[in-house]
């Protein structure tokens, strides 16, 4: 498949579903071969995977959870054994601010489920995947407009997302004499099974009626942005965080 990106290979985390979804596509669609990882969606990450090869496209998944250091380490052994390098890193896997509990009533348990993958996980997959990444590359963290957010129950979450905001400037200098750049997107909300799916249907309406442009965002509005930050045309964008809510 050819396109601006062929010849590359990328790392999506959290592919099988949602935004990390509708990344895979475009970047397979932009000509890059994709590592579908996922943790317990293995049949969408299947069809994920036929639906790039259907189209020309070249994508594997792997398994591993990457809030687990354990799995992260199978993970990249796993990547290594396939391919000689990776050029895009895209970390998308994430979770939610479980039902919002106040400073009062966030457990530790659910302090550390939202710190372990979003924070982290997203570190210690970075770190770990280095070796691999060739230089001139590209990493793409994902943290959220939550971490500006004045919203009661959203502190442990924000503060994850906030922590992915500094890697990301400190990381831009780190990298720098290799030439990978590192980036991050903050998305607004998203239409996808895991955000909105569970609203009801007055709910959505109003957010899309509240929104300046009247509709809630969709995956392939985030995945144009991964897709310019993956490629050679976004080589002088580095260490920023990057707002991607369609005004909102």
């Amino acid at each position: 498949m050819a396109g601006r990106l062929s010849g590359k290979i990328a790392l999506v985390t959290g592919a099988g579903r949602g935004i990390g979804r509708g990344i895979a596509l475009r970047l397979a669609s932009d000509g890059a071969q994709v590592i579908v990882n996922y943790s317990r969606s293995a049949g969408q990450a299947r069809s994920l995977v036929e639906q790039i090869e259907a189209t020309g496209g070249s994508a594997f998944s792997v398994q591993a959870d990457v809030s687990n250091l354990s799995d992260i380490d199978r993970m990249v052994a796993e990547i290594v054994a396939r391919v000689s390098g990776v050029d895009i890193l895209v970390n998308n896997a994430g979770r939610g601010a479980g039902g919002m509990p106040t400073l009062e009533k966030t457990t530790t348990e659910a302090y550390d489920e939202t710190f372990g993958l979003n924070a982290r996980g997203l570190f210690f997959t970075t770190q770990k995947m280095l070796p691999l990444m060739r230089d001139d590359g590209r990493i793409i963290n994902f943290s959220s407009t939550a971490t500006i957010a004045r919203v009661g129950g959203l502190s442990a979450y924000s503060g994850s997302k906030a922590a992915v905001d500094a890697f990301t400037r400190v990381w831009a200098t780190e990298l720098a004499p290799r030439r990978i750049t590192v980036n991050a997107i903050q998305p607004g909300m998203v239409d996808t099974d895991l955000i909105t799916d569970g609203m009801p249907a007055d709910a959505r309406e109003r957010s899309a009626r509240a929104h300046p442009l009247k509709r809630i965002g969709q995956p392939d509005g985030l995945a144009d942005v991964v897709a310019f930050l993956a490629s050679h045309d976004s080589r002088w964008v580095n260490g920023e965080t990057i707002v991607v809510t369609g005004g909102a």
